[in-house]
């Protein structure tokens, strides 16, 4: 099969070439810039922006499935650019798999959609787990607009799926475990509330798996065909009892202090406020979303998984853990 990954380039999309590869097929990858690591591996790569409808469909020409990954993620940024990522590039993506009778596509969502600033998620499913709102930040906002979109399309030509994994972690991570690394090292981390909020983590094999059970269930008129699927460990945990496991992989320092919710949040108004006055670069190292994020909880059941796209985890968080040091013991070179 051709498989189109798009955001191939990126910690999941690179798992999700490489399972796809293992499978025997043929798969190409569209992000923004090339990857060594992809040429490495055999992914004919397709550069372009998700917003340019052009480039999208040319890197769908010719495919049997697309598995769309890319997005613009994070906690800060313009709503536009948000906006031009998230929901206008997916609505690329489903025109161009339209334009050339591609019929699978699976869509990797987040479980951001369903939160409503401290409302928690306590063993949410999909069935009765509504879409969120009163979002602060754009990335859940565009990402819930564009889950919408892509479960509206799913008809008898083309099947959709969307997947919420929560917080992917693991060999490879170049984003979640080395910023946690480094501001636990400069001892400026804390957690918000005293971090006894449960969440669920995904472990990155895990929701690999997710989605290469997703691609190979999916079809028009199948059981999972126009529907989302929390995805996750199953294995909630406190957030500082998972963030110093992390920490503790990494050989960094654990963290005990604390600092508590309304102080973080009250922090995160005026850092934004800051940050939008003085166009300063970066992102604030605090802003209203993470405060709510980081003191919720939120944790999932993953039985729909298990029912619709036979997801069970293969990997537990132990084990991940012990994969998750020795990778990072030999120098980050192997994922």
């Amino acid at each position: 099969m051709k498989v189109l990954v798009t955001g191939g380039a990126g910690f999941l999309g690179t798992g999700l070439c490489r399972a796809l590869l293992a499978r025997g097929d043929e798969v190409r990858s569209f992000q923004r810039n090339h990857s060594a690591a992809l040429e490495a591996m055999g992914v004919a790569q397709v550069l372009g922006d998700l917003a340019d409808a052009d480039a999208v469909h040319r890197a769908c020409e010719g495919q049997h499935a697309v598995m769309h990954n890319a997005a613009k993620a994070g906690a800060w940024g313009s709503y536009e650019s948000y906006y031009d990522a998230n929901v206008r590039g997916t609505e690329h993506v489903i025109a161009a798999c339209r334009a050339h009778g591609i019929r699978q596509l699976v869509y990797t969502s987040t479980p951001s959609v369903t939160h409503s600033g401290r409302t928690p998620v306590l063993g949410g499913n999909e069935r009765d787990t509504p879409y969120g709102s009163n979002f602060k930040a754009p990335y859940p906002a565009t990402k819930l607009i564009a889950e919408k979109m892509l479960l509206a399309a799913n008809d008898a030509s083309l099947a959709t799926v969307a997947l919420r994994p929560r917080l992917i972690w693991g060999p490879g991570d170049t984003q979640l475990l080395p910023r946690l690394v480094e501001r636990a090292r400069a001892g400026r981390l804390r957690f918000i509330g005293g971090g006894h909020n449960r969440m669920d983590t995904t472990y990155i094999d895990n929701a690999v798996q997710a989605h290469i059970s997703a691609l190979l269930r999916l079809r028009p008129g199948g059981d999972c065909a126009g529907r989302a699927y929390f995805i996750s460990n199953g294995e909630p945990m406190e957030s500082r009892e998972i963030v110093n496991a992390l920490l503790r992989a990494a050989g960094a320092p654990t963290v005990e202090k604390s600092i508590p919710y309304p102080v973080a949040y009250a922090a995160g108004a005026v850092l934004e406020t800051a940050w939008r006055m003085f166009s300063l670069s970066g992102e604030p190292p605090m802003t209203r979303f993470l405060a709510e994020q980081l003191s919720t909880p939120h944790w999932y059941d993953i039985s729909a998984a298990a029912r619709d796209l036979d997801y069970r985890p293969q990997v537990s968080i132990a084990e991940g853990l012990r994969r998750t040091a020795d990778w990072w013991a030999a120098g980050r070179m192997a994922s």
